[in-house]
């Protein structure tokens, strides 16, 4: 922001002959970062998603569920994939959407209100995928415990010892908890920024008296 701050400054100097000319300057300055933000935070998103695609490509639980023996279990779970591809896939549509409207809209009220609705839109984003992280976790636990019969031994020990239960319930709480901070780290510092920038441009915006 210090080219902003420069030209703000310079703004405030010049007499109020130049004073419209000097707006419309810090109005395309402010647009243009605001559409290259957008954007960042679209190819973000889209690296995102291909990343968790092809790390599923080397994943194989094919054999894990088939010793399962319980058709349901793998219709559940497709159903939550196929669910969440389609949910990130609508959010990534809605942040092109976004961009598009950025990069085109000459209103400074229309572009105030399409920053507040990005940022809504990325908090919403954020928060749907911590929220099938912690989901997904508790889902694969209760799955991997009860019905993998390779985990029988561990069942059978577990239910004759309630303390054990308990420890170990425990642990899985603070496993799920340390994949939920870690995502929750990540998620601040990449799209926790961008915000942050695109809100300070928002304030930029309502300094300028059009």
């Amino acid at each position: 922001m210090k080219e902003l701050d420069l030209l703000k400054k310079d703004w405030q100097k010049n007499s109020d002959s130049f004073q419209q000319i000097s707006e419309n300057e810090i109005y395309k300055m402010i647009h243009r970062k605001s559409s290259s933000i957008v954007k960042w935070i679209l190819i973000i998103s889209i690296l995102e998603i291909s990343f968790w695609t092809f790390s599923n490509l080397f994943i194989n639980t094919d054999d894990v569920l088939h010793k399962m023996n319980h058709p349901e279990i793998v219709t559940t779970l497709e159903f939550l994939t196929y669910f969440n591809y389609v949910v990130v896939l609508i959010f990534v549509y809605i942040f092109y959407k976004n961009y598009k409207t950025i990069s085109t809209t000459i209103a400074t009220k229309s572009l105030m209100s399409a920053i507040l609705r990005t940022r809504k839109t990325v908090q919403y984003y954020v928060w749907y995928n911590l929220g099938m992280i912690v989901i997904t976790a508790i889902l694969s636990f209760f799955i991997a415990f009860v019905y993998n019969p390779d985990m029988e031994f561990l069942r059978e020990k577990l239910a004759m010892n309630g303390k054990a239960m308990f420890v170990t319930i425990g642990i899985l709480f603070l496993v799920i908890l340390g994949f939920f901070g870690l995502f929750w780290c990540f998620y601040r510092i990449i799209y926790g920024t961008l915000l942050r920038r695109l809100y300070a441009n928002y304030k930029e915006l309502k300094k300028i008296d059009f």
